[in-house]
Protein backbone atom coordinates (compact mmCIF):
# COMPACT_ATOMS: atom_id res chain seq x y z
CA UNK A 1 0.00 0.00 0.00
CA UNK A 2 2.63 1.95 0.80
CA UNK A 3 4.29 1.50 -2.32
CA UNK A 4 1.04 2.39 -4.08
CA UNK A 5 0.86 5.87 -2.35
CA UNK A 6 4.37 6.97 -3.54
CA UNK A 7 3.48 6.24 -6.30
CA UNK A 8 0.37 7.90 -6.68
CA UNK A 9 2.02 11.23 -4.94
CA UNK A 10 4.94 10.44 -8.15
CA UNK A 11 2.59 10.92 -10.07
CA UNK A 12 0.81 13.72 -8.92
CA UNK A 13 3.55 15.77 -8.90
CA UNK A 14 4.10 15.13 -12.07
CA UNK A 15 0.43 16.19 -13.03
CA UNK A 16 1.31 19.29 -10.95
CA UNK A 17 4.56 20.34 -12.51
CA UNK A 18 3.20 19.79 -16.60
CA UNK A 19 0.29 22.14 -15.08
CA UNK A 20 2.56 24.44 -14.18
CA UNK A 21 4.49 24.31 -17.01
CA UNK A 22 1.90 25.04 -19.16
CA UNK A 23 1.05 27.68 -17.09
CA UNK A 24 4.37 29.29 -17.25
CA UNK A 25 4.54 29.00 -20.92
CA UNK A 26 0.95 30.74 -21.79
CA UNK A 27 2.16 33.93 -19.72
CA UNK A 28 4.61 36.18 -20.75
CA UNK A 29 7.96 35.71 -18.78
CA UNK A 30 10.22 38.34 -17.96
CA UNK A 31 12.33 37.12 -21.44
CA UNK A 32 9.41 38.33 -23.54
CA UNK A 33 9.92 41.34 -22.17
CA UNK A 34 8.41 44.22 -24.45
CA UNK A 35 11.15 46.29 -26.02
CA UNK A 36 11.22 50.10 -25.29
CA UNK A 37 11.26 52.30 -27.74
CA UNK A 38 10.38 56.09 -27.78
CA UNK A 39 7.96 55.67 -30.31
CA UNK A 40 5.64 52.88 -31.70
CA UNK A 41 3.94 54.71 -35.23
CA UNK A 42 1.32 52.41 -37.75
CA UNK A 43 1.32 53.97 -41.18
CA UNK A 44 -2.01 53.12 -42.52
CA UNK A 45 -1.77 53.83 -46.25
CA UNK A 46 -5.25 53.97 -47.99
CA UNK A 47 -5.00 51.10 -50.64
CA UNK A 48 -9.06 51.10 -51.45
CA UNK A 49 -10.00 51.27 -55.46
CA UNK A 50 -10.39 55.02 -55.49
CA UNK A 51 -6.60 54.69 -55.09
CA UNK A 52 -5.57 54.52 -59.16
CA UNK A 53 -2.10 52.65 -59.74
CA UNK A 54 -0.45 55.96 -60.70
CA UNK A 55 -1.60 57.28 -57.35
CA UNK A 56 -0.68 54.33 -55.54
CA UNK A 57 2.96 54.47 -56.87
CA UNK A 58 2.96 58.36 -55.63
CA UNK A 59 1.77 57.19 -52.16
CA UNK A 60 4.23 54.36 -51.75
CA UNK A 61 7.44 56.88 -52.94
CA UNK A 62 6.06 59.55 -51.28
CA UNK A 63 6.84 57.34 -47.63
CA UNK A 64 9.65 55.99 -48.95
CA UNK A 65 11.28 59.77 -49.80
CA UNK A 66 10.10 60.98 -46.58
CA UNK A 67 11.64 58.56 -44.29
CA UNK A 68 14.87 58.75 -46.00
CA UNK A 69 14.75 62.80 -45.32
CA UNK A 70 17.60 63.94 -42.52
CA UNK A 71 15.07 65.64 -40.79
CA UNK A 72 13.68 62.10 -39.90
CA UNK A 73 16.81 60.43 -38.67
CA UNK A 74 17.49 63.31 -36.90
CA UNK A 75 14.41 63.39 -34.79
CA UNK A 76 14.87 59.69 -34.24
CA UNK A 77 18.41 60.21 -33.27
CA UNK A 78 17.44 62.75 -30.97
CA UNK A 79 15.23 60.63 -28.79
CA UNK A 80 15.90 59.28 -25.13
CA UNK A 81 16.25 56.14 -26.26
CA UNK A 82 17.14 56.88 -29.91
CA UNK A 83 14.88 54.15 -31.78
CA UNK A 84 11.66 53.41 -33.20
CA UNK A 85 8.91 50.89 -33.71
CA UNK A 86 7.51 51.54 -37.39
CA UNK A 87 4.92 49.37 -39.61
CA UNK A 88 3.10 50.18 -42.69
CA UNK A 89 -0.07 48.77 -43.49
CA UNK A 90 -2.47 49.40 -46.51
CA UNK A 91 -6.36 49.28 -46.10
CA UNK A 92 -9.75 49.40 -47.48
CA UNK A 93 -12.61 47.04 -46.52
CA UNK A 94 -13.50 46.12 -43.19
CA UNK A 95 -11.47 43.27 -42.85
CA UNK A 96 -9.13 43.89 -45.30
CA UNK A 97 -6.00 45.10 -43.72
CA UNK A 98 -2.86 44.23 -45.27
CA UNK A 99 0.77 44.61 -43.39
CA UNK A 100 2.97 45.25 -45.98
CA UNK A 101 5.78 45.79 -44.03
CA UNK A 102 5.55 44.56 -39.99
CA UNK A 103 6.68 46.05 -37.09
CA UNK A 104 10.63 46.69 -37.09
CA UNK A 105 12.95 48.68 -35.01
CA UNK A 106 14.46 52.00 -36.26
CA UNK A 107 17.44 52.76 -34.53
CA UNK A 108 19.97 53.08 -38.06
CA UNK A 109 20.04 54.76 -41.30
CA UNK A 110 20.29 51.67 -42.57
CA UNK A 111 17.02 50.53 -40.90
CA UNK A 112 15.48 53.53 -42.57
CA UNK A 113 16.96 53.25 -45.86
CA UNK A 114 16.25 49.06 -45.75
CA UNK A 115 12.16 50.04 -44.64
CA UNK A 116 12.33 52.30 -47.63
CA UNK A 117 13.13 50.05 -50.07
CA UNK A 118 11.01 47.86 -49.10
CA UNK A 119 8.13 50.19 -49.65
CA UNK A 120 9.61 51.26 -53.41
CA UNK A 121 9.62 47.32 -54.26
CA UNK A 122 7.07 44.89 -52.22
CA UNK A 123 3.94 44.76 -54.79
CA UNK A 124 0.42 46.21 -54.38
CA UNK A 125 -1.96 43.83 -52.79
CA UNK A 126 -5.47 45.63 -52.11
CA UNK A 127 -7.19 47.09 -55.10
CA UNK A 128 -10.85 47.30 -53.80
CA UNK A 129 -12.91 46.17 -50.78
CA UNK A 130 -14.14 49.67 -49.95
CA UNK A 131 -13.59 52.37 -47.63
CA UNK A 132 -13.72 51.28 -43.71
CA UNK A 133 -12.00 53.84 -41.80
CA UNK A 134 -13.11 53.00 -37.85
CA UNK A 135 -12.07 49.02 -38.92
CA UNK A 136 -8.80 50.41 -39.98
CA UNK A 137 -7.66 52.76 -37.29
CA UNK A 138 -8.79 50.04 -34.66
CA UNK A 139 -6.54 47.70 -36.59
CA UNK A 140 -3.75 49.77 -36.23
CA UNK A 141 -4.30 50.28 -32.35
CA UNK A 142 -4.41 46.32 -32.16
CA UNK A 143 -1.50 45.87 -33.63
CA UNK A 144 0.68 48.43 -31.14
CA UNK A 145 -1.02 47.10 -28.59
CA UNK A 146 -0.17 43.14 -29.62
CA UNK A 147 3.62 43.92 -30.67
CA UNK A 148 6.58 43.39 -28.98
CA UNK A 149 7.11 47.23 -28.36
CA UNK A 150 6.99 49.51 -25.45
CA UNK A 151 6.43 53.01 -26.67
CA UNK A 152 6.46 56.12 -24.77
CA UNK A 153 4.34 57.41 -27.31
CA UNK A 154 1.63 54.93 -29.58
CA UNK A 155 0.54 56.43 -32.95
CA UNK A 156 -1.84 55.30 -35.64
CA UNK A 157 -1.35 57.52 -38.37
CA UNK A 158 -4.07 57.13 -41.54
CA UNK A 159 -3.87 58.30 -44.55
CA UNK A 160 -6.99 58.47 -46.53
CA UNK A 161 -8.32 60.12 -50.14
CA UNK A 162 -12.82 59.96 -49.22
CA UNK A 163 -14.78 59.36 -45.71
CA UNK A 164 -16.48 56.46 -44.56
CA UNK A 165 -18.30 54.13 -47.04
CA UNK A 166 -18.60 50.42 -44.85
CA UNK A 167 -17.01 49.54 -41.46
CA UNK A 168 -17.28 50.11 -38.52
CA UNK A 169 -17.48 54.47 -38.77
CA UNK A 170 -14.73 56.20 -38.43
CA UNK A 171 -15.57 58.27 -35.28
CA UNK A 172 -16.33 54.96 -33.14
CA UNK A 173 -12.63 53.57 -34.34
CA UNK A 174 -11.56 56.41 -32.86
CA UNK A 175 -12.76 56.59 -29.91
CA UNK A 176 -11.63 53.16 -29.39
CA UNK A 177 -8.32 53.54 -29.94
CA UNK A 178 -8.34 56.85 -27.95
CA UNK A 179 -9.54 55.01 -24.91
CA UNK A 180 -6.39 52.23 -25.33
CA UNK A 181 -4.28 55.69 -24.67
CA UNK A 182 -3.28 55.93 -28.71
CA UNK A 183 -2.90 58.61 -30.71
CA UNK A 184 -5.00 58.93 -33.99
CA UNK A 185 -3.59 61.49 -36.95
CA UNK A 186 -4.50 61.72 -39.99
CA UNK A 187 -3.81 62.65 -44.21
CA UNK A 188 -6.60 63.85 -45.70
CA UNK A 189 -6.02 63.70 -49.68
CA UNK A 190 -7.69 66.61 -51.46
CA UNK A 191 -9.18 67.70 -54.39
CA UNK A 192 -11.97 68.98 -56.37
CA UNK A 193 -14.17 66.36 -55.59
CA UNK A 194 -12.82 66.21 -52.03
CA UNK A 195 -14.05 69.26 -50.74
CA UNK A 196 -14.44 69.27 -46.79
CA UNK A 197 -12.88 66.02 -46.25
CA UNK A 198 -9.91 67.82 -44.31
CA UNK A 199 -13.03 68.74 -41.65
CA UNK A 200 -14.31 65.24 -41.53
CA UNK A 201 -10.62 64.15 -40.38
CA UNK A 202 -10.09 66.61 -37.95
CA UNK A 203 -14.47 65.75 -36.76
CA UNK A 204 -14.36 62.22 -36.59
CA UNK A 205 -10.78 60.52 -37.64
CA UNK A 206 -8.12 62.06 -35.14
CA UNK A 207 -8.12 61.83 -31.58
CA UNK A 208 -5.89 61.65 -28.45
CA UNK A 209 -3.36 63.48 -27.00
CA UNK A 210 -1.54 65.69 -29.64
CA UNK A 211 -3.60 64.44 -32.37
CA UNK A 212 -3.61 66.49 -35.54
CA UNK A 213 -3.93 66.73 -39.69
CA UNK A 214 -1.46 67.64 -42.13
CA UNK A 215 -4.19 67.74 -45.29
CA UNK A 216 -2.21 67.26 -48.73
CA UNK A 217 -3.55 69.22 -51.61
CA UNK A 218 -3.79 66.15 -53.77
CA UNK A 219 -1.11 63.34 -54.65
CA UNK A 220 1.29 65.46 -56.02
CA UNK A 221 1.15 67.02 -52.74
CA UNK A 222 1.32 63.92 -50.60
CA UNK A 223 5.31 63.52 -50.36
CA UNK A 224 5.43 66.67 -48.60
CA UNK A 225 2.44 66.64 -46.28
CA UNK A 226 3.92 63.09 -45.16
CA UNK A 227 7.16 64.57 -44.89
CA UNK A 228 5.83 67.14 -42.36
CA UNK A 229 3.52 64.68 -40.57
CA UNK A 230 6.46 62.14 -39.57
CA UNK A 231 9.07 65.08 -38.59
CA UNK A 232 5.82 66.18 -36.36
CA UNK A 233 5.14 62.65 -34.87
CA UNK A 234 8.36 61.50 -34.34
CA UNK A 235 9.82 64.57 -32.74
CA UNK A 236 6.87 64.68 -30.38
CA UNK A 237 7.13 68.18 -29.71
CA UNK A 238 3.80 70.31 -29.28
CA UNK A 239 2.84 71.72 -32.70
CA UNK A 240 4.50 75.76 -33.12
CA UNK A 241 2.74 78.84 -34.33
CA UNK A 242 4.76 78.03 -37.43
CA UNK A 243 3.69 74.27 -37.62
CA UNK A 244 -0.27 75.83 -37.62
CA UNK A 245 -0.30 76.43 -41.35
CA UNK A 246 -0.13 73.41 -42.71
CA UNK A 247 -1.33 71.46 -39.39
CA UNK A 248 -5.26 71.34 -37.87
CA UNK A 249 -5.53 70.29 -34.66
CA UNK A 250 -8.36 68.64 -32.56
Amino acid sequence: MGQLMGISGFVLKGCFAAIALTFLLSVPSIAQKKIPVDLELILMADGSGSVDDAEFLIQRQGYAKALRHPDIWHGISSGILRRIALSYVEWSGPNLQIPIIGWTVIEKKSDIDAFAKKLETLPRELYSGGTAIGNAILYGANSIKSNRFEGTREVVDLSGDGWDRNGLPAAQGRDQAVKMGITVNGLPILDEFRVGLDKFFVSDVIGGRGAFSVPANGFKDVFFAIRRKLILEISGAPISTKDLATVQMK
